[in-house]
Order: C-alpha cells, then structure tokens, then sequence
C-alpha cells in the first residue's frame, strides 16, 4: 500500500507541472519526421484538436518522409479512424492551413528530393532555419515530434 501511494505521488508529481502549464501555453510547435501515415494522421488530429477545441496557435515544420505531405503532387493516404472515416493527414494538413496554422517543410527537403517550391501545396513556405529555432526556444509554446 505505501508503494502503491509513493508511487502515486511521484507521478502526480511529475505530471503536475504538464498538466498545469498546458493551458497556459499559447500554442503547440509539430515537427513531423516521420513517413507513416498514422503518425501524420495523429500529429495532425492533434494539432488540429489544439486549434479547434483549445484555441491555441499551431506552428508545423515537415521534414524528411513527412515532407511528402506538403507537396500538391503526391495523394495522401487514408487513415481508418475508429467512427469508419478515412481522411489522410493530407486532408487534415489543408484543414489545419485553413483554421490558420503556420506549416512550413524544413529547407533540406525541397533539393533533396529533388523538388522546388513550385510543388508545395498553397499557404505552404520553406522554414527559415533560425526563426524555427526561436519558435521552439519560445516558452510559451509546447513541443512535440512525431
């Protein structure tokens, strides 16, 4: 029993700032890395969750795989969610740009896969490095990569 309540202390404990802080935060930075399409389809669900039921900015750099999904040329891929729908985190991507999210792609990925600027879908810009930076140095903002 007291391991059971030392135990529940400390987590409440480690939590409790999280938890705390979170609504004082004013928005959310999402680095997407990943190429699999359910990470994306959470990262987005989540960014776009914070925006609509939270009233929080949302700040988007892709890179890498997950730079795919800025690029108008390329299908998203449906994602089953639990209610039967399957919108892809595409779908979700062009919601969180209307709802007033910032998404950039990281700058490596236009040369190195061999694209320009030309590709990316509308409201999308290449990330400048420093002002990326600052954004997750920025306290007032949680971050988060998926």
């Amino acid at each position: 029993m007291k391991k059971l309540i030392a135990t529940t202390a400390l987590i409440a404990t480690l939590i409790s700032p999280t938890l705390l802080s979170a609504d004082k935060a004013d928005g959310l930075n999402v680095l997407v890395n990943s190429g699999e399409p359910q990470t994306q389809a959470m990262a987005m669900v989540l960014s776009l969750m914070s925006i609509k039921k939270h009233h929080k900015k949302v700040n988007i750099v892709l890179c890498g795989l997950a730079g795919d999904l800025a690029d108008k040329n390329i299908e998203g891929v449906p994602v089953k969610r639990p209610n039967g729908k399957a919108p892809s985190a595409k779908d979700h991507l062009k919601l969180l740009i209307k709802k007033g999210a910032k998404v950039q792609v990281c700058p490596l990925y236009l040369p190195n896969a061999g694209k320009d600027k030309s590709v990316l879908l509308k409201g999308i810009t290449v990330a400048k490095p420093p002002m990326v930076a600052g954004q997750l140095l920025n306290e007032d903002f949680a971050n988060v990569t998926f």
